[in-house]
């Protein structure tokens, strides 16, 4: 049995904790806040309770995996999963919407033939088979094992098997998103569904790769999933499994170095400068780890971290309605900015645009409103990291909050006649919450030669370890508790531990 340090308790941090613990290990979690769930926050007021982190959970296969590696007890028996349907209703620029089925290819072409027209739902469904390809080609060796250091393979050849499109006798291939939406889908409204996929997850849409196709195909091959009274709830299920599993949590705790003797990680040093022994040290912030070991952690061949603000942040808006919820309301709708520049520079240059895409969300959940005659609503964009422009500014936030809402208002007509109060939270929340610096959002792990690579689980330091969003298989629910296992996995295993078969 090895005495197991772990730092943070988010959600990739927890899945490794109780996978550990059940291996025998002695497992405790130091977080430096005062809860669990690192992003799956919830903001509760007057009776109302909004997310303010991911509102929808895409491959729950991951934590079905994990609750039933950790305990005879299914996940199903300590949440309540409810499949969303349509997945979302997406508003174009020019007025015209389509709501989308959920899980269901040939539903999804139908909606968008009737909605679009001009076999925009033929080009939709053709392209989400060479995205069902690129898929199989990465899924094992991106997310199902370990980042092994010949990891340059993976950023070789384009997964996607783009069509060949001719244009004054050149033969051109995409090789981005844009470009996809450009030459492949030909209608500016496939264009912003396509890159609304990619601003959720923080991608850029121009320079992403066109392997980021995956993004949307998970949502359409598995599905999204609401978890009844919130998506907090997850994270309490997994906290209360690994508590179940006699992992020990140290609230409050904040580490601020790890210890390590001839090589070996050896313990962690906290704040208040106390020593905690320790044979193994899981590291929950990589981007960290720079600064908390002597040396670069990074194994030869292995990916150092990326800049942080490199990746944008997410401002959110929680709004407390009057008014019950209209029968039939979509839990969440897409608004597509018409103005694709304007999104741009939010990567380019660190500005947000002034006409955001903005994520509606409206669960219809007794447990999130007082009674029935009021709403919660959560608003969400993709916006700049606090590094790269300055939210703590006065009125800056509620000026940005006042666009979302204006946004948000072509999907709920006569939005802010029924408004009782919000609160603004902007990435600055988020690097309280999760520490990540400017609170930046990590974008999962993508193939390609232009793709998005995080640090290895394992590094050059024996017995120390990297789990979550900031290191492989990126960010994201499905991928934080994938690095759980692959973490559990190494120090279980031992290196040669090829993922789960």
């Amino acid at each position: 049995m090895a005495r197991i340090a772990v730092m943070g308790a988010g959600m990739g941090a927890m899945a490794a904790a109780a996978r550990l613990a059940v291996a025998g290990h002695r497992v405790v979690v130091y977080e430096r806040t005062d809860t669990y769930g690192g992003a799956l926050r919830r903001f509760e007021r007057d009776g109302f309770g909004f997310d303010t982190g991911p509102g929808l959970l895409t491959l729950p296969a991951v934590y079905r995996d994990l609750f039933v590696k950790t305990g005879k007890e299914p996940l199903e028996d300590r949440v309540e999963l409810v499949q969303v349907d349509p997945s979302a209703r997406h508003l174009f620029a020019d007025g015209t919407e389509a709501a989308l089925p959920n899980a269901s290819r040939a539903g999804v072409v139908a909606a968008l033939d009737e909605a679009l027209g001009g076999g925009a739902g033929g080009r939709w469904g053709d392209f989400l088979v060479r995205a069902r390809e690129a898929w199989d080609r990465t899924r094992r060796p991106l997310l199902e094992e370990p980042l092994w250091p010949d990891w340059r393979v993976l950023t070789g050849k384009e997964p996607y098997p783009a069509v060949p499109h001719k244009r004054l006798l050149r033969t051109r291939r995409a090789g981005t998103l844009a470009e996809i939406g450009a030459w492949e889908l030909r209608d500016p409204r496939l264009s912003a569904l396509l890159a609304g996929y990619a601003l959720a997850y923080g991608v850029d849409p121009a320079t992403a790769p066109a392997s980021a196709a995956v993004l949307p195909y998970m949502e359409h091959a598995f599905g999204t999933w609401y978890v009844r009274g919130g998506i907090r709830e997850l994270a309490r299920a997994v906290y209360e499994r690994c508590l179940a599993r006699r992992v020990e949590f140290v609230f409050g705790a904040e580490i601020t170095r790890v210890l390590h003797k001839d090589g070996r990680a050896a313990g962690v040093e906290l704040a208040d400068g106390t020593h905690a022994d320790a044979d193994l040290v899981v590291g929950a912030e990589p981007w960290r780890l720079g600064g908390l070991v002597e040396g670069a952690p990074y194994g030869p061949g292995a990916v150092a971290p990326e800049p942080e603000d490199r990746f944008p942040g997410r401002m959110v808006v929680c709004l407390a309605l009057r008014g019950a919820r209209e029968p039939g309301a979509t839990h969440r709708t897409v608004v597509h900015s018409a103005d694709t520049e304007g999104e741009l520079v939010l990567f380019r240059h660190g500005t947000p645009p002034n006409l955001p895409t903005v994520r509606v969300d409206r669960p219809d959940d007794p447990a999130l409103r007082p009674d029935d005659g009021h709403e919660s609503m959560v608003l969400t964009a993709t916006v700049p990291a606090a590094t790269r422009y300055d939210w703590g500014a006065p009125g800056v936030a509620d000026a940005f909050a006042e666009r979302m809402i204006t946004a948000a208002e072509r999907a709920v007509p006569c939005l802010r006649e029924r408004i009782l109060w919000r609160e603004v939270r902007t990435p600055l929340d988020t690097a309280r919450e999760t520490g990540a610096t400017g609170g930046a959002v990590p974008p999962p792990v993508l193939a390609a030669p232009r793709g998005v690579l995080h640090p290895a689980n394992a590094t050059a330091i024996s017995g120390l370890f990297t789990v979550g969003g900031w290191s492989h298989p990126g960010g994201g629910l499905p991928h934080a508790g994938m690095s759980g296992a692959l973490v559990a996995g190494l120090i279980v295993e031992g290196p040669d531990f090829r993922g789960s078969q």
